[in-house]
């Protein structure tokens, strides 16, 4: 089905194009409000720019497109296969996109707040700066995933795989991380205000730093990680392992220097 095919029926009334081949269309910057695609071929297709709101895309193959920009809130890619797919910048508003593949994915700057993103396969992919305020990572696999300036406050991230991700300068406020296994990944300038990591693993953990205002640390494993210039004002540590840790106190003058840190003996100063 070719494009001008796909423009007049819709013209005319028709919302219905499930499985329809429209691999490689150039679709760039067109109002398809409410369009089902379902299991439709949209492979390498040229989305830029085009008004999707509230479409359903289930089981789509998108795999190589041009989503940039798009604006596709309240839509479904429930399944979809957005592999390689760049979608920089798209608004995606509480879509659903559970259980689609992006792997390799680009997403830097895509707003994706209240977002369903259920066992949805991110490995790999470039979410740098994007929006994921309030959505729902439950047991997402972000194993490898560049969420470096990303905003997660409110989101679900229980049962997400998060082997390598990197959360550099990440916004990661009152987050429920307990006996969640960060170890070894980059948290960086990452803000943690009120995050509870009680149980948590964040051996050998890049802390540098991080803004732990009030973080809940009750028996994480601290052990080998990089807190310098990391700032802990009135953070719990009760039963933490600090053993060697790396760390350069400069809290701000309004922030008491924490205790526990300066008193353990493992510690190893920069």
């Amino acid at each position: 089905m070719d494009v001008g095919t796909v423009l007049r029926f819709y013209e005319a009334g028709q919302r219905d194009f499930a499985g329809a081949d429209l691999q490689g269309a150039d679709l760039s910057g067109v109002t398809l409000i409410g369009l089902d695609l379902r299991g439709a071929n949209l492979t390498g297709a040229n989305l830029c720019r085009a008004f999707l709101t509230g479409a359903n895309l289930s089981g789509a193959f998108l795999n190589w497109a041009d989503l940039r920009y798009a604006k596709m809130s309240d839509g479904s890619m429930a399944g979809a296969d957005l592999t390689r797919s760049n979608l920089s910048g798209a608004f995606l508003v509480k879509a659903t996109l559970a259980n689609a593949k992006l792997s390799g994915a680009t997403l830097a700057h895509t707003n994706l707040r209240r977002a369903n993103l259920e066992a949805c396969n991110l490995c790999g992919s470039n979410m740098k700066g994007v929006n994921l305020r309030n959505a729902n990572l439950y047991r997402a696999n972000l194993n490898w995933a560049n969420l470096s300036g990303a905003r997660l406050s409110g989101a679900n991230l229980k049962g997400s795989f998060l082997s390598d991700v990197n959360l550099q300068g990440a916004y990661l406020n009152g987050l429920d991380l307990q006996g969640v296994d960060l170890s070894g990944i980059n948290l960086s300038e990452a803000k943690l205000c009120g995050v509870n990591l009680e149980g948590a693993n964040l051996a050998a953990c890049n802390l540098r730093a991080a803004l732990l205002k009030e973080a809940r640390l009750k028996g994480a494993n601290l052990s080998r990680a990089d807190l310098t210039d990391a700032h802990l004002p009135y953070a719990k540590l009760d039963w933490a392992s600090l053993d060697r840790v790396h760390f350069r106190l400069s809290a701000p003058k309004s922030y008491p220097s924490h205790p526990s840190l300066e008193s353990h003996a493992g510690l190893v100063r920069a």
